[in-house]
Order: C-alpha cells, then structure tokens, then sequence
C-alpha cells in the first residue's frame, strides 16, 4: 500500500509540473512545424533547444524544425498563414499590421529590448548625450538595431540628423576595434562581452535603460488564433517550460545547446557562458510570457515619431496575453 500510495504522488507531481505550463500529453503523431527564428544558430536559443531535447515540444504534440532565415520572412510566411509561429521582435508585429498582415505577438520572450549603444571608453562618450556629432556603425537603417537607437536618441533629445549613421553590416565589432566608427548599435547580450574578451575597454548604453519596447517573442497569426487556439497554449506551455529550465540551470541548457548550434562545443566558452547568461537577464519576469502594454505603447509611439507608421494601430489586436497558461 505505501508503495502504491508513492507512485501515486510522484505521478501527481509529475503531473502538476506539467500543467504549470499547460502541458498536454501527446499521444497521436507528431506535428511537423517549421520554426523561423530570425538568427543564426546561437546559444541564445537555448530555451528553444533544451525544450526539443527534454520533450516539451513532443509532449505537446510539436516536432520543430528550425528556419534561420530573416525576421522579415517569418513574419510574411505567419502572415500569410502558411506558418502559425515565428519568432519576432515587436516592432517587426507593428510595421507588419500597418500592411494588414495579420500577425499578433502571443508570448514576450526578452522582457527588456536587447539593444545598445557601445563605445570605447577612449573615445570620450561617457553618456548617450555624448553621441551628439559622432559616427554611429550598425547593420543598416532597418531592423530593431535601427529601431533601438532611434528610441534612445529620441528619448535623450538627439535627432537623427545631430548624428552620423554608417551602414556597416554585421561587422560592428571589427568597425569599433579599426575605430571605423566613434560607437556602434549592438546586442547588449553578444557584442559586448566579445569585446571585453579582447581585452576593448567600453562604455554600454541600453536601449532599455531609457525606454521600455516590445522586444523578441513569439507570433501567431488571427486565424490560428481563431481555429485552433488550443495548439496555439499547447505551443506557448512547451517553449514556456523550455525557458523556465533554462534560466534555472543555465549549465545543463548550455551543454543541450552543443547539439544544436554547430562549433558551439569548439568556441570559447567563457564567452558563451556570458552571452546566456546576459541573455537570462534579459529574459527574467515574474511571469514569463507575458507582454507589458506600456511597452508596445512605447515602440507605436516610437514607429510614429520615425514616420514608419502613418497612424495609431489597435494594440489590443496586435498582442495578446490570452493564450499564456493560467497561473
């Protein structure tokens, strides 16, 4: 009897563990589902990875493959319904509704917006104020590099004609080391701490110390939305519980991530260990999942000080919070 009376608890435990990200139990054939992730393979995906490896996807009825193709295609492909999921950067969901493509954001991923301004402390730029006249490399004038510094500017009252901007590509950390450039648009998370690896000296200014943005989630589309909202939870638990492991023991996410992100198990891992762990930062709430409204507010407002949206949107259509697990 004690032995039956054991068995039955650890499997209500089991159970329950299961259900505080509304877990499903899978138990027909798996559905293939192609998922665009905007970047190349990274460790910072690590919450993706380790809820393949433990089965959270599987349990839920989901076989993921990852697409490392653009944002921008995610967005078209879930857009025109022939994905339902993508991962996103917030402003990408606005600039996307503005064309009425049907996108909605259904899970905040980063809850602060992982770019920021970084500069050689021998350059002299000891505050953002400091950009004022100075030449500023980032990938191009699109995408949440874009986007970020534009906010951060706005918010210190910097236009962007009081600057210089260079479009120097994906070279940002060559660029500052060559001194190409006075500062450079970066990821808070990667960047960063590879330049401090090389032993650079750098001031870092966070996008999100001056202004909280709808950052990296997930997308869905309405009529996913409509038609099957229970796939639409079941997905959102198993990535949700991925998350949850990985931000409690960073260690073993970081030996999963090895399988997936090839010369992970070869690079310098001092250096990776710091890009997940700076990611984990990014990604802490006390509930994960869940979009803030003051910072959509802020991205429209941003996009309509840009003149990349012509008019308010309804933000009540572009993200919701309906179809995170009940807590």
């Amino acid at each position: 009897m004690k032995k039956l009376f054991l068995v039955i608890v650890i499997a209500i435990l089991v159970l329950s563990a299961c259900a505080s990200f509304g877990a499903k139990v899978q138990t027909g054939p798996l559905q293939t589902l192609r998922l665009p992730m905007g970047f190349i393979p990274n460790v910072q995906y690590a919450p993706f990875y380790v809820a393949v490896e433990r089965g959270y996807f599987a349990e839920a009825g989901f076989e993921i493959e990852f697409d490392y193709s653009f944002e921008t295609d995610g967005v078209a492909l879930v857009g025109a319904g022939e994905l339902p999921f993508a991962v996103v950067s917030g402003e990408q969901v606005l600039l996307a509704r503005a064309q009425e493509i049907p996108v909605v954001y259904v899970a905040a991923w980063f809850q602060d917006y992982p770019v920021a301004v970084v500069a050689k402390k021998s350059s002299g730029i000891t505050t953002a104020q400091d950009l004022v006249g100075r030449e500023i490399g980032l990938p191009g004038l699109f995408g949440a590099n874009y986007i970020g510094l534009r906010a951060m500017l706005g918010e210190v009252g910097i236009t962007e004609e009081e600057v210089e901007l260079d479009s120097i590509g994906f070279n940002q950390i060559e660029a500052l080391n060559a001194d190409q450039d006075d500062a450079v648009v970066v990821y808070v998370n990667n960047e960063p701490i590879q330049l401090e690896a090389q032993g650079v000296e750098i001031n870092v200014f966070p996008v999100a110390d001056y202004v909280q943005l709808a950052a990296n989630g997930l997308i869905s589309n309405e009529h996913t939305l409509l038609d099957d909202p229970e796939m639409v939870r079941a997905f959102i638990g198993a990535f949700l519980r991925g998350l949850e492991d990985t931000i409690a023991d960073p260690d073993a996410a970081y030996e999963i991530s090895k399988d997936f992100v090839v010369g992970l198990a070869e690079a310098d891992e001092g250096v990776q260990r710091q890009v997940l762990a700076r990611s984990i930062e990014l990604w802490r709430a006390d509930v994960l999942g869940v979009s803030d409204p003051a910072a959509w507010e802020n991205m429209q407002n941003v996009l309509l000080g840009m003149g990349l949206l012509n008019e308010a949107l309804d933000l009540n259509a572009a993200y919701s919070n309906e179809f995170l697990p009940a807590n």
